[in-house]
């Protein structure tokens, strides 16, 4: 990691709206060079938090610095430095691709070559294209185009992928991937458990405007769960009794064709587990093992799931 100044430092953030608080106190910092993920379900405060960043929404209080400078009094400076993709980009139905990578190249004081930007993007094709005639997935490659514009170190990309096919989304997973390359800043929020893991060096996981977990994503599964579970299908009918003592829940289905166990150790317990089953002379049909995930990190800390 980086030892220069964090890219990003929040301390005791708070955003209220009449009587709701939709921010309540959020602190965190990302380093240089990181990519660091909001997770949570719909409405817990991510946007709200990545808008005050972006210097789109006023805090109602706490202290925020974006590469050293405060969104809401340095709000231009701060603009001219970081890229910007928001949840929903919508532009004129009749601009066509290179006009709108133009009009926005117009806005900073510094921009890269659009006609790179837009063969990277594989929007070289439409260049011409009117917005109106674009696929979902093109539409937001071009949000995607029009955030690197000004070649930002810092990158802020909001529910990146909510909407598309799979597809598009491993092509989006790419790019971001490149741009970790590139060792740029990036702040991703999503409500996929798929995307955190893959792609952010670390996690705040949001809930009710509060951050209820921080970390890398295996030290959030290992700090709060910590269990694997083992599901080992026999051939034949276990016999009587109970199987050795590997986990923490062990329990046998009512054909005793099927064990299931929950341990901290799962690769000593799938050993003990297939000697056990071998001693009693029956075949093996499947073993199945599943780590914790966020999901189940956040249902143990809610108990509610991310996308309800």
């Amino acid at each position: 990691m980086s030892t220069t100044a964090p890219a990003i430092e929040v301390r005791g953030l708070r955003k209220s709206y009449g009587d709701f608080e939709a921010v309540r106190g959020i602190g965190f910092e990302v380093q240089t060079g990181e990519v660091f993920g909001l997770l949570g379900p719909n409405g817990a405060g991510k946007t709200t938090t990545v808008e005050i960043l972006e210097g789109l929404r006023q805090r109602s209080a706490g202290e925020v610095r974006v590469l050293g400078l405060d969104p809401a009094v340095q709000v231009l400076e701060v603009k001219d430095r970081i890229g910007v993709a928001l949840q929903s980009t919508n532009l004129p139905d009749k601009v066509t691709v290179r006009e709108a990578i133009e009009l926005f190249q117009a806005f900073y004081s510094r921009h890269v070559d659009g006609d790179n930007v837009l063969r990277r993007m594989q929007l070289w094709d439409k260049r011409n294209a009117y917005y109106q005639t674009l696929s979902g997935g093109q539409k937001q490659r071009l949000a995607l185009a029009m955030a690197m514009l000004n070649d930002p170190h810092l990158v802020f990309l909001d529910e990146p992928t909510t909407g598309l096919d799979p597809q598009v989304r491993l092509e989006i997973y790419k790019f971001i991937e490149e741009l970790k390359g590139d060792q740029r800043t990036l702040l991703l929020t999503t409500h996929y458990i798929e995307e955190a893991e893959r792609l952010c060096d670390r996690v705040a996981i949001v809930d009710e405007g509060r951050i209820i977990a921080i970390g890398t994503p295996r030290e959030i599964k290992g700090q709060t769960l910590g269990h694997s579970h083992i599901e080992v299908v026999c051939e034949q009918p276990l016999a009587e009794g109970d199987p050795p003592a590997v986990g923490e829940r062990v329990a046998i289905s009512a054909d005793r064709r099927t064990l299931t166990v929950s341990s901290a150790q799962p690769a000593k317990a799938i050993v003990e587990l297939v000697k056990w089953v071998d001693q009693q002379g029956i075949e093996l049909t499947d073993i199945h093992l599943k780590r914790p995930t966020l999901e189940d990190v956040f249902i143990e800390l809610t108990g509610k799931r991310l996308r309800e």
